[in-house]
């Protein structure tokens, strides 16, 4: 997602690029830590990949603006549990000084230099804290972090660990996680003065020495959705300190450089920004120290998870039982045939598909809710779902795996609605209604009756979370505004009308199926004519979708191919935006004039050279118009489906896996935002061979898998294969198919048909077969019929 952000100058670093090193896909850590060759799944993952930006030009438009860095995926290498309450994860982005990507990352693999580590569960590691930093020798204040450059070919990042040797100060770290805790391991130099500083972020706190092993405190940030864990935290040395002293830097004062720095020797207590405190040990070459950090919504919940049954306090137990659980994950698809950086590549993405939605508590365990009043948990909570985000394909692959886990979520979001009297939604349109559709189509149990009473009133009640919903009750379309001065995009400040007229239509189709399965036939009526309202903000003389103003007329001057952020569309362009509505891709066909002109509109779409002037930042992974990097057309490719070009598909599929993913000179690159795992998930669910267009509805486009097999453990414990014969990179187009040893002509299947386990056999060859799926009858379904 793109966020309007002020520009900070950046830290430049002169360091060669030489520093880069690629990393073999089989090339893992074993237990010790030294190097192992595995083909295990869980071995072949490598978290780095999303940290590191694409570096072809042609992929990259005109993005970044100067004085900025181009997007990295952002994701984090840190190391973490699946859906992890928490994360241990490097910082080296002094995030506390600026950033200018959006939203507060702490990690860019370009970055030659490290800031510290942090032990907070922050959706984004750069708001974690605290920050922990070992230094051996002098160390300064914070924000002006005492930083240390490391060697790239010393990094090693996991699944559950991460380790860097800081050349700096000659000492390593090593991170790893349980549900609750994060646990640092350092590696010292013969010195006296081996110092681990320990403090708060810029919106300060209250820190604590207690006694010689211990430090706590309390950040004053309240960002409750984001930091689920708790604003509390107490961090524990595994032996005593011989020396210790707390600090703060007072942040307002402007007379003297970045603030006025207040240390102390042997203060145990102190207040204020970046609430600190450092600790030293004198130590042997080769002489570890093991913090562990534990959050809660009082001293006393944090004291409780540090502690905890599986909280364990042995570094090296921690890190193989972390291993064992995205091992254990991991068994639940295996893939053969690709290549080894192609399943490194999916086993990575798999890992980072399960970067949310966070853990906040196991059945038994309290939680905080929105009011701050204390509960028990009767079943596993699950903070937020980023619905604009993971929405739209994440979830689906999680009611594929695990759909007890996606039963917790949407009770977790029940609740959620109950305290706050609406249903949550996330960024921009209304789409938790996808994920409950989408579920009980799949045949998940749950409560739905119950849930429908706020999915309503998020869909009526003009005071609720839908912006704007009022005109788009009464008028079926919301308008959008003419900047002042019409100034060229992007603009970031406007309603975005068109694409959240769009949005709204595509849940009020899911509504319309939950009220119908409900017997609320009058709601299922009102709800499914909504469901058409995208037709409103269509223009037949552009044929794109197009801002209308109050009185009704089109927005000019209109050029589909500028992104307009907010103004019209939500972080896309016309072109982007074109291809956003899911639920009646027929209708869609319909609106622009017929399979015909549907084909040769994504043809141009796919083709049409990307000239914006205005930038955007994370319109990167480009072919023609289309953005892998961000959410709005990621689908697009596959609607050739309903056209009856599946085979445009198959290429398009296969391209965007090989080019815009870890195609650059570290083999780590992504396009744009990873968004909590929604570009991952992409990659994961079209690397085997399908993808849900519309998650609220059970079905699947198939593409073109570039395994030989792929084998899938269902959450009920049946399997379903998907088996490419004679596959290969020249090898991509499906020329016959088989459902369970029945011929199979349809370019999409339900999930009714793979539920109770299923094999589907596709026969691979190098030309496009113009028969297989091609018949209108052979469609996916659509809201409208074909018009006659």
């Amino acid at each position: 997602m793109i966020i309007p952000l002020a520009r900070f100058p950046q830290r430049a670093f002169a360091f060669a690029l030489s520093l880069f090193v690629v990393t073999s896909a089989t090339v893992v850590l074993a237990k010790d830590n030294k190097p192992a060759t595995s083909s295990e799944p869980v071995d072949l993952a490598n978290p780095l990949v999303g940290t590191a930006p694409l570096d072809k030009p042609a992929l990259i438009g005109n993005a970044p603006p100067p004085g900025e860095p181009l997007y990295t995926g952002m994701t984090t290498p840190g190391a973490s549990l699946p859906q992890s309450a928490t994360e241990a994860a490097p910082a080296n982005i002094n995030a506390d000084l600026g950033f200018t990507t959006g939203v507060a990352v702490a990690y860019d693999y370009r970055r030659p230099a490290m800031v510290g580590f942090t032990g907070g569960g922050s959706t984004y590691g750069a708001r974690g804290e605290p920050m922990v930093m070992p230094v051996v020798g002098d160390w300064t204040v914070p924000p002006d972090y005492m930083t240390s450059y490391y060697d790239k070919a010393t990094e090693k990042a996991s699944p559950g660990y991460y380790a860097v040797d800081l050349a700096t100060f000659r000492n390593k770290v090593e991170l790893t996680a349980t549900q609750w805790t994060s646990l640092m391991r350092f590696t010292f130099p013969e010195s006296p003065r081996s110092n681990v500083v320990v403090n708060l972020r810029r919106e300060g706190g209250d820190v604590e020495v207690v006694g010689d092993r211990t430090i706590r405190g309390v950040g004053h940030a309240n960002r409750p959705d984001r930091d689920a864990d708790g604003p509390y935290f107490v961090a524990e040395f595994s032996r005593p300190f011989k020396a210790f002293g707390t600090f703060r830097a007072e942040i307002t004062h402007k007379g003297e450089g970045l603030g006025r720095e207040d240390v102390q020797a042997s203060r145990r207590q102190v207040s204020g920004d970046y609430a600190g405190a450092y600790v030293t040990f004198d130590t042997k070459a080769g002489e570890q120290v093991v913090l562990r950090i534990a959050h809660g919504h009082s001293t006393a919940e944090a004291e409780q998870r540090l502690h905890a049954q599986d909280s364990d306090a042995d570094f090296d137990r921690v890190h193989a039982k972390a291993r064992d659980r995205w091992a254990d994950l991991f068994e639940k698809v295996q893939v053969t045939g690709g290549t080894p950086k192609q399943r490194m590549l999916f086993y990575s993405t798999l890992y980072h598909s399960f970067a949310s939605p966070r853990m906040i508590a196991r059945k038994g365990e309290h939680y905080t809710d929105a009011d701050g009043r204390d509960h028990v948990a009767d079943y596993d909570h699950y903070g937020p779902v980023p619905f604009w985000d993971t929405g739209r394909n994440q979830i689906a692959l999680l009611m594929l795996l695990e759909p007890t886990v996606v039963q917790d979520i949407m009770r977790s979001e029940l609740d959620r609605a109950r305290e706050r009297g609406y249903m949550n939604t996330s960024f921009h349109g209304d789409h938790a209604v996808l994920l409950y559709d989408g579920a009980w189509r799949r045949g998940i149990d749950f409560d739905y009756a119950a849930v429908y009473e706020y999915l309503r009133k998020n869909a009526t009640d003009p005071k609720g979370p839908r912006g704007y919903l009022d005109e788009y009750m009464k008028r079926g379309w919301i308008s959008d505004i003419v900047p002042a001065g019409n100034p060229s995009p992007p603009y970031a400040g406007g309603k975005a009308g068109v694409a959240t007229t769009l949005e709204y239509a595509w849940d009020d189709d899911a509504l319309a199926d939950v009220a119908r399965r409900l017997g609320k036939n009058d709601d299922a009526a009102l709800f499914q004519r909504r469901a058409g309202n995208y037709r409103n903000v269509f223009d037949p003389s552009t044929g794109f979708f197009r801002g209308r103003t109050e009185d009704g007329q089109w927005i000019s001057p209109f050029d589909p191919g500028e992104p307009y952020y907010n103004f019209m569309m939500k972080e896309g362009s016309g072109w982007s935006t074109l291809w956003l509505v899911p639920h009646d891709v027929q209708g869609l066909m319909n609106l622009l004039g017929g399979r015909d002109r549907f084909n040769a509109k994504l043809d141009a779409f796919f083709s049409t050279p990307y000239e914006a002037k205005g930038v955007c930042r994370d319109c990167t992974g480009l072919i023609g118009q289309y953005v892998q990097g961000n959410q709005p057309d990621q689908q697009a490719a596959y609607l050739y489906a309903w056209s009856g070009q599946p085979w445009k598909t198959q290429a398009l599929v296969r391209r965007i896996l090989a080019d815009l993913y870890g195609s650059d000179a570290t083999g780590y690159g992504y396009p744009g935002m990873d968004d909590q795992g929604s570009t991952s998930s992409w990659y994961v669910l079209s690397a085997m061979g399908f993808y849900p267009v519309d998650p609220s509805m059970p079905d699947y486009i198939i593409g073109s898998p570039i395994f030989d097999r792929v084998r899938m453990r269902l959450g009920n414990g049946k399997t379903f294969e998907v088996v490419a014969r004679n596959n290969s990179a020249r090898n991509m187009y499906i020329q016959s198919a088989t459902l369970n040893g029945k011929a199979w002509n349809k370019p999409w299947f339900s999930h009714a048909d793979i539920a109770d386990g299923a094999t589907l056999v596709l026969t691979m060859g190098p030309e496009p077969s113009t028969t297989w799926g091609t018949d209108p009858q052979d469609a996916p379904p659509s809201m409208s019929g074909a018009q006659p």
